[in-house]
């Protein structure tokens, strides 16, 4: 199996033939010194490669993987947007346009993939965080292995979960939504099947026996009832322990932020899983938790595209603003996990900063997503 570009590319694309003479498209992302973390080129080509095969009748189903054995995707390339809005913010002005071209393509992406008129399946081995889960999240078919490990961990860093993960989050229980946005926990296998996010588990040994059993398939009729067959007859992940059950019901977006950490808080001592979000909600940044639960509010009320337009929204303002900065600085740049937030705890948090995060940062042009869904 060679792929259609070159063997170093970033990423891989295949074109797989069925029994059926119909092709299997392939996207294998192929960054493993990063964890296949996204860069803009990265996006960039993705894009031009899945409009290309969207307007493909042979084109029976899209199927996205990651190289390596670590990691599907571990989110975007995080760096360098902290120098782009590091250059920003020291110049006082838009020198570098890079986090918001950044944050725009890569909801477009995410867009195209929710939208794409075959069914796409999404091997989600090993890490899947951040603009990976936005990859994975919009996918039809969700397979996850027995070393899937699976976060929106947005909170250390002063970011907020998007990509798509508003959608994500607010197609699942409230109670799971709010806990493991607040708290960017990581979640395994059985428990991304718990809440919906998995739809089907897999030996990680069988990952390459899935492509070349559907290239085996016959897609002259159903394609759904196919693959579902194939992914049937495969070997299961033998799944860990569920740790999410623990969650209680009780959390709800109906509450002030401050009342929602409390409650969160209260359930010290639950586990070791529940006892490592809340360190990482306590260590996190208070602005995040604000928005988070925002969003999930807000969400309700919407349709796909207007999700994406909320998300870029609420990106530009994080980009604009200082939490972001700093939360990558302390985790990521100089590594010395001590952020300095702007709202240190969540009794200090103004309502009306977090609501600023939803209002349109241009002025007099239109959201750089307004066309989605036209």
């Amino acid at each position: 199996m060679r792929p259609l570009n070159k063997d170093s590319d970033p990423v891989l694309y295949f074109e797989h033939s069925t029994a059926s003479n119909h092709v299997i498209a392939h996207a294998r992302l192929n960054v493993e010194s990063t964890l296949n973390s996204l860069s803009l080129d990265m996006i960039e080509s993705l894009s031009t490669m899945i409009d290309h095969w969207r307007q493909r009748d042979d084109i029976v189903a899209l199927i996205f993987s990651g190289a390596g054995d670590r990691a599907f995707c571990a989110g975007g390339d995080i760096q360098a947007l902290y120098h782009a809005i590091k250059e920003n913010h020291a110049s006082g002005s838009l020198v570098n346009s890079y986090p918001f071209d950044f944050f725009e393509r890569e909801y477009r992406l995410d867009f195209q993939i929710h939208t794409f008129p075959k069914p796409v399946i999404a091997i989600g081995h090993g890490v899947v965080m951040g603009g990976g889960l936005g990859i994975f999240s919009a996918a039809d078919y969700r397979v996850v292995t027995e070393r899937s490990r699976v976060a929106m961990p947005e909170v250390t860093i002063g970011l907020f979960p998007d990509a798509g993960q508003t959608w994500l989050l607010r197609n699942m229980e409230p109670h799971y939504a709010i806990f493991l946005g607040v708290t960017g926990s990581h979640i395994n296998a059985a428990d991304a099947l718990e809440i919906g996010l998995g739809t089907h588990s897999l030996d990680s040994d069988a990952r390459s026996q899935l492509i070349d059993d559907l290239c085996a398939s016959d897609f002259s009729s159903d394609i759904n009832e196919t693959i579902d067959a194939v992914l049937l007859d495969l070997p299961m992940a033998s799944l860990p322990d569920k740790q999410i059950d623990l969650i209680p019901e009780n959390l709800s977006v109906a509450k002030a932020p401050s009342e929602v950490v409390l409650d969160i808080k209260n359930l010290q001592g639950e586990s070791e899983w529940i006892d490592r979000g809340i360190s990482a909600m306590e260590g996190g940044c208070p602005t995040t938790i604000g928005i988070t639960l925002e969003q999930i509010k807000r969400s309700y009320d919407m349709s796909l595209a207007e999700v994406f337009q909320m998300e870029i929204v609420i990106g530009t303002h994080c980009a604009n603003n200082e939490d972001f900065m700093e939360g990558v600085r302390a985790l990521l740049i100089e590594k010395d996990n001590n952020p300095s937030w702007k709202y240190k705890n969540m009794n200090d948090l103004p309502v009306s900063y977090v609501q600023g995060h939803f209002k349109d940062p241009w002025v007099g042009i239109p959201n750089p997503l307004s066309d989605l869904g036209e």
